[in-house]
């Protein structure tokens, strides 16, 4: 609690899916930042707005269903209602889904029993089900404030703020001075007399849609369906804005060098800076940014329809099969986004065990780094159709997620023994998604994010390369011995020297792996643009590419080690050199042994 009187501190607490973070984004707006809590690897989201000239801090406490913790997010939530360390605590209810939040919200307030304040959220949804909540009398029956909201739309919103202000200057919120009725019987008390259901089936609707989505027969291929979907839309929406993109800093990276020489830098100095580091950065950025543009706005559409969950609910028994949690499908999909906010979503599980499989398997699925690599090699030499380069990407996706559940058994039954745990997993209603805000949150809270943590890798990174180009020992750059000495290894499984050198060099970021091949095979001293796929096919072939190749660069771009961003999340997330280097070695082991059995059957057959 803040001892300034013009400062205020804020609680938002609540079941996971209630609407919460609608609630403390209507609040904050873009005043706000996440970090970890102290000494804890749980997200810790604080912000702050103004109200009639006082600021308050606002921090959204993790998702709980109960006070007495299960998990690390669980333990900050009710380690921090219990400290009192606020002054105020609003408990965000789902208005469709009394019955089982109000019994959260008793449970706090018969332990805080003072500065609380109920926010029946999500009411527009509640009303178009039939609902009518009496605020009022659930008040009178709590003995704290209630307010109706519904956040998206942000009606009602003013009324918390007021309630929120009146609460930090009173002090307390028991009406009258008095303390809160007996609480015992309230949760029942309060479905009879507050809510009115004038359907009698409120959730016909959803159970309908659920009788497919979340079918044995229909579950999966819809899913697949969707997923493919998305996929064509990223890879047909992102060609034209990347290309525009890579023009335009081209003519920037120009006017850049010549800026540079009028000023008498030397010309080494210039290529270091403009054929290092600015390409390796404007790389990066005019291939990973239009995709992420387009897949981290679809993905978050799911996300808030309500049909992520339902994902998880259709993967658990195969989850569970291979001895891997339930909540392992969540990461996964979040990992094609990017592999290091997937191993940050592993915080949803309680388990600690299963929470390290789920981390240490996380990069056997594509991130949306290798998507770029993927589908020009499959371009060039299986499909030059969208359609059809869509289906054969969907199924190395597939191959992706089989490999992780095998994996995931083999860790299960070595080094990561255990018992499974169970989950309770709460499938929220379907609900139109905020296109608008979902796009804005997708950008700033994903896009920006991975893309920043690309690029302060990437920079650096664009030096040593060009270093490695342009320092020569003897008649030839350092570049081609490293390459040199790779060879005969890259030969064994299906490759060469110079893709494990463009692999090792684009450990920054995958999105530099194809343009350092084509570097090292024209033998040129900076990244450069990949010309038509066709010309660069032919470049290819010239060098010694054959299908066999092409399958066993795919395969390798898969499955090798993850990015510098995503081992460093690892290790952030694990505090262990140990695991972090296990999740290092996992998918750079599978990714040999297949290209190697690969190469092997083809020279045994050809």
């Amino acid at each position: 609690m803040t001892e300034n009187r013009g400062e205020y501190t804020i609680a938002l607490a609540g079941n996971p899916n209630v609407g919460k973070s609608t609630v403390f984004n209507n609040f904050t707006g873009l005043h706000q930042h996440t970090g970890n809590w102290p000494g804890k690897t749980v997200e810790n989201t604080q912000g702050e707005f103004v109200f009639n000239k006082r600021r308050y801090i606002i921090r959204d406490l993790p998702g709980t269903y109960s006070l007495t913790p299960n998990s690390a997010e669980e333990m900050v939530t009710s380690d921090y209602i219990k400290s009192g360390d606020y002054d105020a605590l609003v408990i965000v209810v789902d208005a469709s889904c009394m019955e089982r939040n109000i019994r959260f919200a008793v449970s706090i307030i018969e332990y805080v029993r003072s500065k609380v304040i109920v926010c029946v959220n999500l009411i527009d949804e509640a009303e178009k089900r039939g609902i009518e909540i009496d605020s009022s009398k659930m008040s009178e029956l709590l003995g704290v404030p209630v307010v109706k909201t519904a956040a998206r739309s942000g009606k009602g919103m003013r009324e918390l703020k007021k309630e929120i202000e009146r609460i930090c200057h009173e002090k307390s919120t028991c009406r009258n001075g008095e303390s809160p009725n007996d609480l015992s019987e309230l949760p029942e008390l309060i479905l009879q007399e507050c809510c009115t259901y004038k359907t009698p089936d409120t959730d016909k609707r959803d159970r309908q849609i659920d009788k497919i989505l979340m079918s044995k027969k229909f579950g999966i291929p819809v899913m697949l369906l969707m997923l493919a979907l998305i996929f064509l839309i990223t890879i047909s929406g992102a060609n034209i804005p990347s290309e525009l993109l890579n023009k335009g800093f081209g003519i920037l990276g120009d006017k850049l060098r010549s800026l540079l020489s009028d000023i008498h830098c030397t010309e080494i100095i210039i290529s270091a800076l403009i054929d290092g580091v600015y390409n390796s950065l404007t790389w990066i950025i005019s291939v990973m940014l239009p995709p992420m543009a387009i897949f981290f706005p679809l993905f978050t559409l799911l996300e808030d329809s309500g049909y992520l969950p339902r994902i998880a609910f259709n993967l658990d028994s195969i989850f569970r099969k291979a001895n891997a949690h339930g909540k392992q499908s969540l990461t996964i999909a979040m990992g094609f986004g990017c592999n290091a906010c997937g191993v940050t979503g592993c915080r949803i599980i309680d388990s600690k065990r299963e929470r390290l499989i789920a981390i240490i398997t996380n990069s056997l699925v594509p991130c949306n780094g290798r998507f770029p690599m993927l589908i020009a090699v499959i371009g060039m030499f299986f499909a030059v159709n969208t359609s059809v380069q869509s289906l054969i990407l969907l199924s190395l996706i597939i191959l992706s997620v089989a490999v992780t559940l095998i994996c995931s058994k083999i860790l299960a039954k070595t080094v990561l023994k255990g018992v499974g745990s169970s989950f309770v997993l709460e499938l929220p209603p379907y609900r139109r998604p905020q296109i608008g805000k979902v796009i804005v949150r997708s950008i700033f809270d994903r896009t920006v994010f991975v893309l920043l943590r690309a690029m302060a890798a990437a920079a650096p990174a664009g030096l040593l390369i060009w270093i490695l180009a342009n320092v020569k020992i003897g008649d030839n750059a350092v570049l081609v011995y490293l390459t040199q000495a790779l060879d005969p290894f890259g030969r064994v499984i299906g490759l060469d020297g110079a893709v494990l050198c463009a692999f090792i060099l684009g450990f920054p970021a995958n999105e530099i792996v194809l343009p350092l091949v084509l570097m090292i095979y024209t033998s040129g001293g900076s990244l450069a643009e990949i010309p038509d796929l066709m010309q660069f096919r032919e470049i290819l072939i010239a060098n010694g590419w054959t299908s066999v190749t092409a399958v066993c660069m795919l395969i390798f771009s898969l499955f090798h080690f993850p990015c510098s961003t995503t081992c460093l999340t690892i290790w952030k997330e694990t505090h262990s050199k140990k695991w972090t280097a296990l999740s290092f070695v996992t998918p750079l082991a599978v990714g040999v042994t297949l290209c190697f059995l690969i190469n092997s059957i083809a020279v045994l057959i050809f």
